[in-house]
């Protein structure tokens, strides 16, 4: 049985070994060497951070959101990463990490999770694709990773049911990250 839970500090070195495996099979980051507990636990939201178990509390996989930007007009918007070991890849690890990302920030009032994934990495858009979400486009070589320009699938999940009211207007979501006291309208406020 799998268990998804608030990702913790005690699960730094397992979270971080999985980045690792992620970054070592060459189509999953730009980054060339998973951060410090310290720097990923600065970089991410925490209210949005799980990690998925197998019955024995072994983590599997995990999830994660980052803020795109500090401007208002995007305090509804979050970057995401997901990742899974490769011993449980194909297991429906990565699927139940989304739908419980989806939940999550949808609960807080955040209205688009967006991301970048090499084209490459197919098992990754299928993945994205089976969660709801679209691809935008692809930028054109943003980046190089080990002596190649790569280019990034741009992808999207905008919800139906969060950031129906334009922000400022009792969207649920503060811009500190957490959800406010009021909860998220479903009134469209003028956007659509």
């Amino acid at each position: 049985m799998l268990t998804i839970r608030p990702m913790t500090a005690a699960d730094a070195d397992t979270v971080l070994a999985i980045y690792q495996q992620g970054i070592d099979g060459g189509n999953a980051t730009f980054d060339t060497a998973a951060p410090t507990w310290a720097a990923f636990d600065a970089g991410r939201l925490p209210e949005h951070r799980l990690v998925a178990c197998d019955e024995s509390g072994r983590v599997l996989g995990w999830v994660a959101v980052s803020r795109v930007s500090a401007r208002a007009a995007y305090a509804g918007v979050v970057e995401h990463s997901v990742y899974v070991d490769p011993d449980a890849r194909g297991r429906g690890v990565g699927l139940a990490l989304m739908r419980a990302l989806i939940a999550s920030t949808e609960a807080a009032g955040i209205w688009t999770i967006q991301s970048g994934i090499f084209p490459e990495n197919t098992a990754s858009l299928a993945l994205h694709r089976a969660a709801g979400f679209r691809e935008v486009g692809v930028r054109e070589r943003p980046g190089c990773l080990h002596g190649r320009w790569r280019d990034v699938v741009a992808i999207e999940r905008r919800s139906t049911v969060a950031g129906t009211t334009p922000p400022g207007r009792s969207t649920g979501f503060q811009a500190g990250g957490s959800p406010s006291a009021t909860e998220p309208s479903t009134t469209t406020g003028g956007c659509s």
